[in-house]
């Protein structure tokens, strides 16, 4: 990028730019599109095409957007109003598509307040942290390693260099063809990576994506590296919404498009679509038909399972056995506690953890969220989360084994919290996540779909960019709209990512010259 750089764009002088597919050479006419799922895929899907002038109906199952970042309201025992969510989510400053998409309302991100720390513990007490680590690609990572309590210089030395290499040298395409079969752990058992620095940093990234690491695909772990380390100089730390979700994000974009001529119906769901109408396709609604001239179908994997097998008509039937095929991740869990007393001042607002039973998190939300610190501080208490992810949940009564169990281990990690009351707790349960398993990358659904007026978008579906997590939904969002924009004629919107490709030149030679041996033999 030249000239003023804007906040969303952070600070990585290799950012890359990705042209949008050009416009076709067809009459533009108006178009009314059906944005199907109200999340961030279909909340960017929707952005970028009213700005271009479509019309755009965005159906919405949940009472309220935003998803999985979704907010709605909920009331203590105490009486006390507070709003309810899915848990903390964080926004790095390489999610550019994610955060260019809050930019349309808030253009210098002052709705977002960086963390100063994430540090991480494992079940022995030893401890890694992200801050002050280098910037700069490779030394950020060998920083890490360097400092961390888990790696002796005897382990670096047992590294396997040449089953490493793939994290080092990471080109989208090519290290799922190379790693997607795969599992995580197994390639970090090629590496004879220790350990002991295995669960602290990996696994808590690894279940970051709702899976155990040997139910994750190698390649995705490989992708992950390097977003976060080798591929990006905007570090580890990142930002979070300064008030809950609903009023730092979406009541804002709600706003914005409204005034676009966006129609939001939440609370509708889609029980089928087909051809026809008065236009190419009619979506069938609680609410009644809608008729459009395209759809982008944005909703989780489950909810286009259920779409395409409710719609026998649309696409192929080898693309509707695609999307029967897709896989959900294990159940994850939220327990939210509202205590009578503060935890200890020097608690980090985020804490990641390894080894504390079915605990990933810790979060303290009145450290970064204006409602929960305006009721810490009217209650002298504190509000707390924690997360297990990729839960051994089977049935209810798991569920609150499971959230007696988080209990627990925040009352080890943080011993004052056992003295504290619970003046109320929320527990969540979900399990609607995508999995990316090994081997599952080639039938991974792309944004593309064999009907020309239909496209996917969201956090399980595949392209071939260096993102995951909300930034792929942002971004797969935004392309799906791009796809329907250049068939109506119409000039779409830039992407930005991360390199495609590692950034270390040394490490990129040296992986040519082996691809080209191994070629060779």
């Amino acid at each position: 990028m030249s000239g003023s750089r804007p906040p969303w764009a952070g600070s990585d002088p290799l950012i890359q730019r990705h042209d949008p597919p050009l416009p076709a050479d067809v009459p533009v006419r108006p178009r009314r599109v059906a944005v199907v799922g109200g999340g961030i895929a279909g909340l960017a899907a929707a952005t970028a095409l009213a700005e271009r002038g479509v019309a755009v109906e965005l159906l919405e199952k949940q009472p309220y957007l935003g998803g999985r970042v979704g907010a709605w309201p909920d009331r203590l025992r105490d009486g006390s109003d507070v709003t309810m969510s899915r848990g903390f989510h964080a926004f790095f400053k390489q999610y550019y598509n994610l955060r260019h998409l809050l930019a349309r309302t808030d253009p210098a991100l002052e709705r977002l307040t960086p963390v100063g720390d994430y540090p991480l513990i494992d079940g022995q007490g030893r401890a890694d942290s992200f801050r002050g680590l280098p910037r700069r690609p490779p030394w950020n990572a060998l920083g890490f390693a360097w400092r961390s309590p888990t790696f002796a210089l005897g382990d670096m030395l047992r590294l396997n260099p040449r089953a490493a290499m793939p994290l080092a040298t990471v080109q989208v395409s090519q290290v799922y063809e190379r790693l997607d079969d795969l599992a995580a752990d197994e390639l970090l058992d090629a590496i004879n990576f220790p350990a002991a620095a295995r669960h602290l940093a990996f696994e808590v990234f690894s279940r970051s994506f709702f899976a155990r690491p040997g139910d994750l695909s190698a390649a995705e772990l490989a992708v992950m590296f390097h977003i976060y380390f080798l591929g990006s100089s905007e570090g580890l730390l990142f930002d979070v919404p300064t008030d809950t979700f609903a009023a730092s994000l979406w009541d804002p974009l709600d706003s914005y498009l409204t005034d676009l001529g966006v129609k939001l119906r939440t609370g509708t769901s889609v029980d089928g679509i087909e051809p026809g109408g008065d236009l190419r396709y009619r979506v069938h609604t609680g609410d009644g038909p809608l008729d459009a001239d395209a759809i982008v179908l944005a909703t989780d994997s489950a909810g286009l399972r259920e779409i395409a097998s409710a719609s026998p008509d649309l696409g192929d039937p080898a693309w509707r056995d695609q999307l029967a095929r897709m896989r959900s991740a294990p159940p994850f869990v939220v327990h939210r506690l509202w205590l009578d007393r503060p935890l200890a001042l020097h608690r980090a607002p985020f804490l990641g953890t390894s080894g504390w039973g079915p605990l990933d998190n810790i979060s303290i939300l009145d450290r970064y969220e204006s409602e929960a610190l305006h009721w810490a501080l009217e209650h002298r208490g504190s509000v707390v989360e924690l997360h297990a992810y990729a839960a051994p949940i089977d049935d209810q009564p798991d569920q609150a084994a499971v959230s007696d169990e988080l209990v627990q281990q925040l009352y080890k990690i943080y011993p004052e919290a056992a003295a504290a009351q619970v003046v109320d707790s929320r527990t969540l349960l979900r399990q609607d996540c995508p999995l990316f398993a090994p081997g599952g990358f080639a039938d991974r659904p792309t944004v593309t779909t064999p009907d020309d007026g239909i496209v996917l978008a969201g956090d399980g579906i595949r392209i071939d960019l260096p993102v995951a997590l909300m930034e792929r939904a942002a971004t797969t969002g935004l392309h799906a709209a791009n796809v329907l924009l250049a068939r109506f004629g119409l000039q779409g919107h830039d992407l930005f990512t991360v390199p495609n490709h590692g950034r270390f030149q040394p490490l990129q030679r040296l992986a040519r010259r082996s691809g080209s041996r191994a070629d060779r033999s």
